[in-house]
């Protein structure tokens, strides 16, 4: 849904740069069943003109009706959706379902024009930011975020709701593991890249929604692919992809970046790295090597569940100690 996200917010600032008011709305949270996840964007204008999605149908439609009521005149407004309160009217999602919006009154400033551009460029992968909003009417502010965390994150009357690229998955090389792997990740809403030269290896290998690409690992990242929402994972077991992918790898924004081998192989390939690849400690420390949760895999599906959990983790801000 990130290409949809992107379309959002280019039309809103069509909108807002054309002098039209925009009303941004924001998925906060979802109880039960609900279509979309969390950071999921759908914008409006005055002439009920709208774009993105909220719940595939139903909401949308509730929503544009009390838009041109006159409600949500406020600068930022939280609705509940599938409750039957007031807001929800008849609606009811899919197997009882709830759904909090965040919809934000955007006049057709310089400033709002300008908060726009820069959730653009977030959602373009150029930068990670955090929008800080509150309900209270307090001016919005938009910081630069380097950590990791919930998307959305709520105290009182203040959110922060965090935005950048697609998550990306990438992985160097391909095994049975990696399969595992790419199809864990597409479920879980992650782009997923394949790189590997080795045409004997990915013969009759079908990976439908992934991107593969039969280059080395670590020319694909060199060349830019990786940014601040981008894991990367080796898990092939030859150096000559492995190490030179982590090389690279470390010299990147990728939140996560991992290596599969066992203690003695992950000590050697550190050894090595810091030998011969010329990484220091701080790049050292990056590597996450064996990778994974342990959880006691064995089989090519446990494996990449265990890599999978690692990653949702880290990308959720959860330190190792309190699982």
């Amino acid at each position: 849904m990130q290409q949809l996200d992107q379309q959002v917010v280019a039309r809103a600032l069509q909108w807002a740069a054309a002098g039209e008011r925009v009303w941004l709305c924001t998925v906060l949270a979802t109880y039960g069943s609900a279509p979309r996840s969390p950071g999921a964007l759908l914008a409006a204008n005055g002439a009920g003109q709208w774009v993105g999605s909220l719940s595939g149908g139903c909401v949308e439609e509730a929503f544009l009706e009390r838009l041109a009521a006159g409600a949500f005149a406020a600068p930022a407004s939280l609705v509940r959706y599938g409750d039957g309160g007031e807001a929800s009217g008849d609606i009811r999602l899919p197997c009882g379902g709830v759904l909090d919006v965040l919809v934000e009154n955007l006049a057709p400033d310089c400033d709002n024009q300008a908060y726009l551009r820069e959730m653009a460029s977030a959602l373009d992968g150029q930068r990670r930011l955090l929008r800080e909003i509150s309900l209270s009417g307090a001016p919005r502010r938009l910081r630069d975020d380097h950590a990791q965390g919930p998307r959305i994150e709520r105290q009182g009357q203040s959110l922060r709701i965090r935005m950048g690229a697609a998550q990306r998955l990438l992985l160097a090389g391909y095994s049975s593991v990696a399969q595992c792997c790419a199809e864990f990740a597409l479920a879980l809403g992650f782009e997923v890249l394949l790189c590997d030269p080795r045409d004997e290896v990915l013969e009759g290998v079908e990976l439908p929604g992934v991107d593969v690409r039969r280059e080395l690992p670590s020319e694909v990242i060199r060349a830019g692919v990786c940014h601040a929402d981008t894991a990367v994972v080796a898990l092939t077991h030859d150096p000559r992809i492995d190490d030179l992918a982590m090389i690279e790898a470390v010299r990147t924004d990728a939140f996560y970046i991992g290596v599969m081998g066992s203690r003695v192989t992950s000590a050697k390939r550190m050894e090595r790295l810091h030998r011969v690849g010329g990484l220091d400690d701080a790049q050292l420390a990056r590597i996450t090597a064996p990778i994974g949760l342990n959880l006691g895999s064995r089989t090519p599906a446990e494996i990449a569940l265990a890599v999978l959990a690692d990653i949702l983790r880290v990308r959720n801000g959860i330190p190792r100690e309190h699982l």
